[in-house]
């Protein structure tokens, strides 16, 4: 049997369909994003079965730090320690002048271990599996691909996935799976564009910077006065509003995603910081490893949803999965709540014997500052910050100086990579 790819070349059915691979992971992937070297370790540390990262070309976050090859192989050696993946995202809508060096690009990917593309171009597409074919090519959302028979185009093209349009139902999840044997990734936490799936060009008309070639300037969620009749209403400031959604969040609903048969679910957020990074992959980590475990007796625990709440968020809700997002889903007035905490060290050495850690300073601290320290699999504790002191053994009375290095006694065993944070407002 034989199918064609896209430019006419006829391909074995086998080969067109990722060499035999299945197409139904074991259990669901949990896929969150690295925007750079650093987030990419807690990520993995804080229980991500895969990253996402931008390269230095052909990515729509270019304004992310992005990883250069160096850095790739060694996101790739640490996260394999954890066998774990990487993929790179290679998702822009490539012009003429933006194809020259793509098949050199991928190959040096395909050198530095990377698992997979993310690209929406035909274009890469075409190039990946004609130039590093031990890359997967995996579809991006910029598709906006919600209907099985566009996810049979795309397998019979050779892609082993595909990342479905954010404003997929999960209706029409359980449908694309019963009629396509293919593996289906899914966004399921963080930011929601205001347009579809990311084709906006509002970008582009107010700064001149494309939406769709990386540099997104998010207009979306400036603040706007409203005008009538060329003038406007009321005084500056009086109907200042934006256009932002809320962002998605679907911890409560981790049931319904893995019996839809999503393959992985997808956390939004290359520019996101660590503490968010990790607080959002170590909940949806726990709940998707207690429905795993016991998929009758599973219940959602309230400290999942405590956890989410701690990191920078804007308002939450489902996205498309229910229903269509009305106006009440999206955010034009300020936002209902900050995050509670702050991100203020992590640990990097700890000392049994002792009971002495030493913290990397992330935000500044002092003692008698009521803090928590939190780890990978939920754990954590709260104590009152006692004595801090340099590594020359020289008290300090608040830690004030970005990444200093400072000695600490905690309650509890802490290990390197947790994390310590304290209440907005505490010094």
């Amino acid at each position: 049997m034989e199918v064609l790819t896209m430019n006419g070349t006829a391909v074995h059915a086998e080969a067109a369909a990722g060499k035999g691979r299945r197409y139904r992971l074991d259990r669901p992937e949990l896929l969150a994003p690295a925007g750079n070297l650093e987030k990419l370790k807690f990520a993995v540390h804080y229980g991500a079965d895969a990253v996402y990262i931008g390269g230095q070309s052909y990515g729509l976050r270019s304004n992310a730090d992005n990883f250069s090859f160096e850095e790739m192989r060694e996101g790739v050696e640490f996260a394999a320690r954890y066998g774990a993946k990487v993929f790179v995202a290679t998702n822009i809508y490539a012009h003429q002048e933006d194809l020259p060096g793509i098949a050199d690009y991928l190959k040096q990917l395909e050198a530095a271990g990377i698992a997979a593309i993310i690209t929406a171009d035909p274009a890469i597409v075409e190039t990946a599996m004609a130039h590093a074919p031990g890359l997967e090519v995996h579809l991006s959302t910029q598709q906006s691909t919600m209907n099985w028979q566009a996810v049979k185009f795309w397998k019979e093209v050779g892609l082993p996935r595909v990342v479905l349009a954010r404003e997929t139902s999960m209706e029409e999840i359980r449908e694309i799976k019963s009629k396509v044997d293919l593996e289906l990734e899914v966004f399921i936490h963080g930011a929601m564009c205001s347009s579809v799936s990311g084709r906006c060009v509002l970008s582009n008309h107010f700064t001149d910077r494309d939406s769709n070639r990386g540099g997104c300037c998010q207009s979306c969620r400036w603040k706007y006065d409203l005008h009538q009749d060329h003038g406007p209403v009321g005084d500056p400031g009086d109907h200042m509003f934006t256009m932002g959604s809320k962002d998605l969040c679907m911890i409560r609903h981790i049931p319904d995603l893995i019996e839809a048969g999503v393959d992985s679910f997808k956390i939004e957020g290359r520019m996101k910081s660590i503490h968010y990074v990790a607080s959002v992959v170590g909940a949806y980590r726990q709940a998707i490893d207690a429905y795993m475990a016991d998929p009758e007796g599973y219940a959602l625990r309230p400290a999942w949803e405590e956890e989410i709440g701690k990191a920078a968020n804007r308002p939450l809700n489902t996205g498309f999965f229910y229903s269509t997002p009305g106006a009440s889903e999206h955010i034009y007035e300020p936002e209902e709540k900050p995050a509670p905490y702050d991100f203020a060290a992590i640990v990097r050495e700890y000392d049994p014997k002792t009971g002495i850690a030493v913290v990397e300073q992330r935000s500044p601290f002092r003692p008698n500052t009521e803090v928590e320290f939190v780890g990978p699999g939920g754990r954590s504790f709260k104590q009152v910050a006692g004595p801090l002191a340099d590594m020359d053994g020289k008290a300090v009375d608040v830690a004030r100086h970005p990444l200093q290095l400072l000695r600490i006694r905690t309650s509890e065993p802490v290990a390197p990579l947790d994390m310590m944070r304290k209440k907005i407002g505490s010094a």
